[in-house]
């Protein structure tokens, strides 16, 4: 019993794994908890929804560095298993949205270990590259304390040749509570705020000072974590292009569209290898007649987007643009309004059942009666959808689909101008067919 009493004692409560707590929460007769939790579910959805606003110029083409702390205090397990290995399990998820939603930008890696800074991958627009990093570094050894010193100087050293249309950002995750720096910090602190290179840090213990202030002087965010919900939340913040800086430059940007070459001159096309994989040495360049060719010096690559490595072109595909393209026209924020106030779906069978335009879901029926207690309208085409449908519609599809779906509904008119009072623009058919498909 003694021993018991002992090892209860080890971990606090609140270092303890998750149970399931929802187990002792009980309905009352009139179902209000259920009512109270629901709605919180709710807010909690469309919370990120609800912090987006409109900004007329953003950073579409960003270059970001991902600093991460691979000190000591990463091994704590108030983050179930460890903060290293939760940390990079959101990673993972973080990567593939970052690219999702930004096609044309690029991604690095950089760990703070033993003081020093190390470049784990270069910048690169291939979520695979990273992904392959970040498994060895759910491994790595945690010891002595990190140098955020180091890492903001090897991430700027990087950031100062990228060209000055592109937005260049860095996001630090820091576990450790201090710092071990050569210098005076603040001397880099001024540098990054000279070149207008935008800082963001993820605190997973506690506020820090420096950390706070750098990025109050680079216009960067901070955020202190509570859980690993929380955790998800604020690292997801990070995939919205953010407003474009003051020192970036408005500028065209020459790119190209490759092309395939399936058959020369009526025969199959001649076997040759990638210029991606031509230096790598744990995954070699094979001979393969399909891939990617620059349409300046006919370089072949596996995969888009890519800088050519010989004539110094972007390469790209006009899917990439057009996904970049929805950041600048977001589709508003749907109506919010009770049940009560959607009429009937008309139907043959039924006059009373009320469905959701997206997914055709009885709305006030069922397990989900009492998450249904509010529905979202489109301003446009006056359509009622369930919280899902809105979540999926703002975040992912970036079009609403009664806007789209409905002949003569002059839905995409939002993506016009902001100027609401002049629009009046209609746009056709096949405009509104290409606005969906992107």
């Amino acid at each position: 019993m003694a021993d018991d009493e002992q090892e209860d004692q080890k971990e606090y409560r609140w270092e303890t794994g998750y149970e399931k707590t929802w187990e002792a929460i009980k309905d009352d007769e009139d179902g209000m908890l259920d009512g109270a939790i629901a709605e919180i579910i709710q807010k909690a959805k469309r919370q990120r929804q609800a912090q987006k606003t409109k900004q007329n110029r953003l950073g579409m083409m960003r270059h970001m560095f991902v600093v991460l702390d691979c000190s000591e205090s990463m091994s704590v397990p108030d983050l179930k298993p460890t903060r290293l290995r939760c940390t990079v399990k959101l990673l993972e998820l973080f990567i593939e949205e970052f690219f999702d939603q930004n096609p044309i930008s690029q991604l690095g890696l950089i760990a703070l270990k033993a003081k020093r800074a190390e470049k784990v991958t270069e910048l690169t627009g291939t979520s695979r590259v990273h992904l392959k990093a970040l498994e060895s570094l759910a491994n790595v050894s945690l010891t002595s304390e990190p140098s955020l010193q180091n890492g903001l100087d090897l991430a700027l050293k990087s950031l100062k040749v990228v060209p000055s249309h592109a937005s260049r950002e860095i996001v630090i995750i820091m576990g450790s509570l201090t710092t071990c720096d050569p210098v005076d910090i603040n001397l880099t602190i001024d540098e990054l705020k000279k070149e207008g290179i935008r800082c963001s840090v993820i605190s997973l213990s506690a506020e820090i000072h420096v950390a706070r202030y750098l990025t109050q002087q680079t216009m960067g965010t901070f955020g202190a974590v509570l859980d690993d919900a929380h955790f998800r939340d604020q690292l997801m913040s990070q995939v919205d292009p953010p407003p474009a800086a003051k020192t970036q430059h408005n500028s065209l940007i020459r790119m190209g569209f490759p092309h395939t070459k399936n058959e020369v001159e009526g025969k199959d096309a001649p076997l040759s290898m990638c210029m991606c994989h031509i230096e790598n040495l744990e995954e070699p360049s094979e001979l393969t007649t399909t891939g990617h060719h620059c349409p300046q010096c006919n370089s072949k690559y596996c995969e888009l987007p890519v800088e050519c490595q010989s004539c110094g072109l972007t390469l790209v595909s006009a899917p990439h643009l057009a996904r970049s393209y929805h950041h600048l026209f977001p589709v508003p924020n749907f109506e919010e309004l009770p049940f009560e106030a959607m009429p009937a779906s008309s139907s043959d069978f039924t006059s009373d059942v009320r469905e959701c335009y997206g997914c055709a879901k009885a709305l006030g029926q069922g397990v989900d009666k009492v998450a249904d207690k509010v529905v979202f309208r489109c301003g446009f085409c006056k359509q009622f959808f369930c919280v899902d449908c809105d979540i999926f519609i703002h975040d992912t599809l970036h079009a609403c689909v009664g806007c789209n779906t409905i002949p003569g509904v002059d839905g995409l008119v939002y993506q016009q101008s902001s100027k609401s009072d002049q629009v009046d623009a209609h746009p056709g058919p096949s405009k509104q067919r290409g606005q969906f498909a992107m």
